[in-house]
């Protein structure tokens, strides 16, 4: 009777696996998708970690009041930096963050990263809005003569005391507008 059956080909063992191993492969890549995309419920991987966390002091520092010096410096960055005279004083009472690795050659030729107000000054308020042992930011108006028709502008300017000892010293380390100019509604062009 067995002869009467044809005889089927046979196949090697690798064909007949082959389908097992790619159906394997792909529900392997299927998990491995999921667990990719999935968030992981367990709260055991805070996503929101840095590898530089913020330190925050646990007391805040004390204000002081303004120093002296600090506003002495505040009013002669002004009058120098910002009205483009004198830009070797200047470049002294300039930190490094304003400098922007400017030399002092380049620096004196008044291409500089200080917004210039060189309209006549009228009046220059200030207003601090904090004081520290070594770190300040005051909000300066420099307000023109009532003859200019160039209009008040606020800045805020920060200060900090650099160096050690007698060496120690306060700088202006930003110069930077408290609002950005008014773009007009309809511009020509």
């Amino acid at each position: 009777m067995d002869t009467l059956r044809p005889s089927l080909p046979t196949r090697p063992l690798w064909q007949k696996l082959a389908p097992w191993a790619a159906g394997l492969i792909l529900v392997a890549g299927v998990v491995a998708v999921l667990v990719k995309i999935v968030p992981n419920t367990s709260g055991t991987n805070d996503k929101t970690a840095t590898p530089n966390p913020v330190v925050v002091p646990s007391t805040a520092p004390k204000t002081v009041p303004l120093a002296k010096d600090a506003r002495v410096v505040a009013g002669r960055f002004i009058l120098t930096a910002v009205r483009r005279e004198k830009l070797a004083e200047a470049w002294k009472l300039s930190g490094p963050l304003i400098r922007q690795d400017l030399t002092l050659e380049e620096w004196m030729t008044g291409n500089i990263p200080v917004v210039p107000f060189t309209a006549p000054i009228s009046i220059t308020p200030m207003k601090v809005d904090y004081s520290f042992k070594n770190h300040a930011l005051v909000e300066v108006a420099l307000i023109p003569v009532k003859s200019s028709k160039v209009k008040p502008e606020t800045f805020w300017l920060e200060l900090k005391k650099v160096g050690k000892g007698a060496n120690a010293h306060w700088v202006v380390w930003t110069f930077v507008p408290r609002a950005a100019p008014p773009i007009p509604a309809n511009p020509v062009g």
